[in-house]
């Protein structure tokens, strides 16, 4: 089977069946990277040696479940049926939607209540003091980061890597998630989770920029956006997919919000006012008609070289 057509097969089944609510595998290496964390991550150890743990336990956890995962869907019966269930392990687009349709309707029904609850499934700050319009704003910053790190981003190293290619990225993805904040206990640790992902989403990001530009019919003023404001965040990544983003939504994002107890400032991204409820559902359909156009085009790659 082409990479088109796996791809093709594993987004219908994400839009048929959604994500696995028990027993999903990503939830089990969770489990596993946490026991990980606790057990090498001492407080008592100097920076450089926890920071070279990380490096191992990052090795160890990632470099023989994605060898394995390709060993075994190169010489299973059903290969391509295989290499679809991963791929469709990996994404995660109509979950992503299904939370942000969350935040949506709360808010449209005046629920702010509500919608700071589901909104605080989908990030990591502090949402208790969110209002409308900051609400609003986080589901879609998630969607548009979930969008490049949990979908397009897991197209491109399937396309580009196949199955371990694939299986590595979302193992590193979720370490990152789990390891890569700058706060005292994990600045060091995950040090090599943080530097990793930045390194397998810089190309992912700048494709998945262009096509949020490209999706949305908007495509200068995105464009615009990504080249002047994509820089301004620590991360080589984030700030380029989210002004992309807000650019092609002509929506404004960024700005106050509370991690960890710390009240940070973030950059301004896109153009006019903060979103409204309708964004929500505008950025979920960038992301989609963005896996689309990917899907499309794998298929046709996979024509023109047969």
């Amino acid at each position: 089977m082409s990479a088109g057509l796996v791809i093709a097969a594993a987004l219908a089944a994400d839009w048929l069946f959604g994500e696995i609510r028990h027993g999903h595998p990503l939830a089990g290496f969770g489990r596993l990277a946490g026991r990980v964390e606790r057990q090498w991550n001492r407080r008592a150890l100097p920076a450089a040696a926890r920071r070279a743990l990380g490096i191992v336990a990052v090795v160890l956890l990632v470099v023989p479940l994605a060898v394995a995962a390709g060993w075994i869907s190169a010489r299973a019966p059903y290969g391509s049926v295989l290499e679809v269930a991963i791929l469709y392990l990996a994404l995660g687009l109509k979950s992503l939607g299904e939370h942000a349709h969350r935040v949506q309707q709360a808010l449209a029904e005046d629920e702010l209540d509500a919608a700071r609850t589901a909104v605080g499934a989908m990030v990591s700050r502090d949402t208790r003091y969110l209002g409308p319009r900051g609400a609003a704003a986080a589901a879609v910053e998630s969607v548009l980061e979930n969008g490049s790190d949990a979908v397009l981003a897991a197209l491109f190293w399937f396309l580009v890597a196949g199955v371990p290619g694939v299986v590595a990225h979302r193992l590193v993805n979720t370490l990152d998630a789990m390891w890569g904040y700058r706060t005292q206990r994990l600045s060091a640790f995950g040090w090599a989770a943080a530097r990793l992902d930045d390194v397998l989403n810089w190309i992912p990001a700048r494709l998945v920029a262009l096509t949020y530009a490209l999706v949305s019919g908007h495509p200068r003023r995105a464009l615009a956006c990504a080249w002047r404001q994509g820089g301004r965040t620590a991360s080589p990544n984030a700030g380029v997919v989210m002004a992309a983003g807000a650019g092609a939504l002509g929506v404004q994002l960024g700005g106050p919000g509370v991690y960890h107890g710390r009240r940070l400032w973030r950059p301004r991204f896109g153009v006019g006012a903060g979103p409204t409820p309708a964004a929500i559902g505008r950025s979920i359909r960038l992301v989609q008609g963005g896996a689309l156009v990917w899907t499309a085009a794998a298929l046709l790659l996979g024509l023109a070289l047969a």
